[in-house]
């Protein structure tokens, strides 16, 4: 039996075409994908709005989610179509109207060699209650500390796609970060220049510019960042994508993480650790508390995923429709 301590308001999730209980398990320890990450996964997020519970981008998620396994060369059991669907029925059969949406498509039991010749795909979706992901300063900002390690270069993965294995240098360095006593870290490409943060795109503004990567810079283009772009310049805000250098980011005016579950958090504080052989060194960004972009940009984004600026409703789906 499993607790839903981390997992509130959790009820049931959904399991080749059949739901069970939360506390529920029934899984092999074979699997395939438990001993080698052989999975892809989306992270959608549902907010509530005056006409119901609404998913944001859901199809955008669904469409990178289909890519994500033809990257993994996971032959879908399953349409758009119907994985939108079931992600809805998820959402109503769990009756939340704040959520965060977990839909996972794994390499099952079969076989235990590396490549799963006799193991299915199968899919999973989960949901519950998620608030803020860094916590209680997500509004106040957020420290991080850049990790020595390099993040996995674009030339060597489809950087575009979510697998399940490709997150254990997330992991690695998340635990790092917070063992330095810092909230988050940050990666640094091959290149060192700055790349992402374990599962957060990063922005920072510069002589009055909002910039950000792009895959070429070993990240992934989060649907979020490419949704603040947009926003952005629709206000009228000067853009720019391209590499960021590290002394860019140490000295950035404003700096904030954009990513489905850390929706927008400012950076505040740096801790650079980018290289072992010598003491690390802290920096603040700006003043040390979120700067006016920063925060029009974040207030923005909660209103819209709750449905309350018209021109994008077109993002929403909403679950009752």
């Amino acid at each position: 039996m499993f607790s839903t301590t981390h997992f509130p308001k959790a009820l049931k999730y959904w399991h080749e075409g059949k739901f069970y209980n939360w506390p529920e398990a029934h899984v092999h320890p074979m699997v395939h994908a438990l001993h080698y990450g052989s999975s892809v996964f989306e992270g959608i997020r549902a907010y509530p709005t005056d006409k119901g519970p609404a998913i944001f981008r859901l199809t955008e998620h669904v469409d990178r989610f289909l890519h994500s396994a033809s990257v993994a060369r996971m032959p879908v059991p399953y349409s758009k179509e119907k994985i939108i669907e079931v992600i809805k029925l998820v959402l109503r059969e769990n009756k939340l109207d704040s959520a965060y949406i977990r839909p996972l498509l794994f390499f099952s039991y079969g076989n235990l060699g590396l490549v799963p010749k006799y193991c299915p795909v199968e899919m999973m979706v989960s949901t519950w209650e998620w608030g803020a992901y860094l916590g209680e300063k997500a509004a106040s900002g957020v420290s991080v500390y850049i990790v020595p390690w390099r993040r996995v270069h674009f030339s060597q993965l489809d950087m575009r796609a979510k697998l399940g294995g490709f997150y254990v240098q997330s992991t690695i360095v998340g635990l790092e970060a917070r063992g330095q006593g810092c909230d988050e870290a940050v990666f640094l490409n091959i290149e060192g220049r700055v790349a992402e943060g374990p599962g957060e795109n990063i922005f920072i503004l510069k002589d009055g510019v909002l910039r950000t990567n792009d895959v070429t810079e070993s990240i992934l283009e989060g649907i979020t960042r490419t949704s603040l772009l947009e926003v952005a310049a629709d206000l009228g805000m000067k853009t720019k994508v391209g590499p960021i250098e590290k002394e860019e980011f140490l000295t950035a005016e404003e700096a904030f993480f954009s990513g489905t579950a850390v929706e927008v958090v400012p950076i505040t504080h740096v801790t650079d650790g980018s290289n072992p052989k010598v003491q690390t060194t802290k920096y603040t960004v700006g003043s040390g508390t979120p700067g006016p972009v920063t925060t029009k940009l974040r207030s923005l984004f909660m209103d819209l995923v709750h449905g309350k600026v018209k021109p994008y409703k077109k993002w929403l789906t909403y679950i009752n429709d």
